[in-house]
C-alpha cells in the first residue's frame, strides 16, 4: 500500500501550484511594465520638459487635444442611442449592425484609412458629391477626426451596450408605472445606472482616439500643425530627433495614464454613491 499523504503534505502541493501559476500571473505584467519603465525613464524631467516646449510637441498637442475632444463627443452622442437600441431591442440587421461595429477594431488601422480615402476621398463614393458643394475632407483636421471616430467609436460602443444591458428592467418598468415618460425614465434611471459603463468607454474611446496612428496618416496625411497628431509626430521626429520623438510619446502615455486613473475614480465614485 501507498504512503498516507502526511499532514500538511496536500495543501504543500496546492500552494506550490499556485506559486507557480503566480509567477506565469506576473510574466505578461512585468513585460508591458518594463517597456514602460524604460520610456519614462528614459529621458530627465528637464530634458523632457524642453523637448515638449519645442514647436513640433506643442501644434501636435493642440490638434491632438482639439480633434479627440471632437471625436470623443461624436462618439459619444451617436454611440449612445446605438449601443441602447443593440442592448435591449431585436431588429432585422442587428447582426450586421453588430459587425459593422467590430471590425474596425479587427481590421489593421491602415485598411481603414484606405476605406475612408476610398468612400470620401476627391474620387470616392460620396467624395464627388461632397466636392461639387466644395467640401473636401482629405488630409484636412476633419480628417483626423473621422479616421479617430471610426476607429475609437467601438470600444464606446461595446462599453455601453453592456452597462446598458445590465441595468435592472424592472426599475425602468416602476419609473414608468409611477408616471415617468420614456425619455426621463432613460434620463433618470437608466443614464445613472449605466453610467461607469458609459464613462469607462468613454474613456477607452478617447484613448484610442489618441493613439490612432495608421488611418490617420492613410486618409488625412501628416501636416505639421493641420494634421499631425501626436503618434504622427513621434514618427517624424524619431528620423531625426530621437529625444523629441521619445519626449512626445511619454506625454502621449502620461495623458492616456492620467485618463484612465481619473476614469476609474469617478466611476467608483458613481458606483459608492448608487450604493
Amino acid at each position: 500500500m501507498g504512503r498516507e499523504p502526511a499532514a500538511g503534505e496536500g495543501d504543500d502541493a496546492r500552494r506550490d501550484g499556485l506559486w507557480g501559476f503566480a509567477l506565469l500571473a506576473a510574466v505578461l505584467p512585468l513585460f508591458l511594465g518594463l517597456a514602460l519603465l524604460a520610456l519614462l525613464t528614459s529621458l530627465t524631467p528637464a530634458t523632457l520638459v524642453r523637448h515638449l516646449a519645442s514647436e513640433t510637441a506643442l501644434r501636435a498637442l493642440a490638434l491632438t487635444l482639439r480633434t479627440t475632444l471632437v471625436a470623443t463627443l461624436i462618439t459619444v452622442g451617436l454611440g449612445t442611442p446605438l449601443a441602447y437600441v443593440l442592448a435591449r431591442r431585436r431588429f432585422p440587421g442587428r447582426g450586421v449592425v453588430d459587425v459593422l461595429i467590430d471590425l474596425p477594431v479587427t481590421i489593421p488601422p491602415v485598411v481603414a484609412g484606405v476605406a475612408l480615402l476610398l468612400a470620401f476621398g476627391r474620387r470616392g463614393l460620396l467624395g464627388r458629391s461632397l466636392e461639387a458643394f466644395g467640401v473636401t475632407l482629405p488630409f484636412t483636421t476633419a480628417a483626423v477626426v473621422m479616421a479617430q471616430v471610426f476607429i475609437a467609436s467601438p470600444f464606446y460602443v461595446k462599453a455601453a451596450r453592456a452597462g446598458f444591458a445590465a441595468v435592472d428592467a424592472s426599475l425602468e418598468a416602476a419609473a414608468r408605472t409611477l408616471g415617468a415618460s420614456p425619455w426621463r425614465t432613460f434620463r433618470t434611471v437608466t443614464l445613472p445606472l449605466a453610467g461607469p459603463a458609459l464613462l469607462a468607454g468613454t474613456v477607452l474611446a478617447w484613448a484610442r482616439a489618441l493613439s490612432e496612428f495608421g488611418a490617420t496618416i492613410m486618409f488625412a496625411g501628416n501636416l505639421p500643425g493641420r494634421t499631425q497628431t501626436l503618434t504622427l509626430a513621434v514618427m517624424t521626429a524619431i528620423e531625426t530627433d530621437l529625444d523629441t520623438a521619445v519626449a512626445v510619446a511619454t506625454l502621449a502615455l502620461l495623458l492616456a495614464a492620467a485618463a484612465l486613473l481619473a476614469a476609474r475614480l469617478l466611476s467608483r465614485r458613481l458606483e459608492d454613491g448608487r450604493g
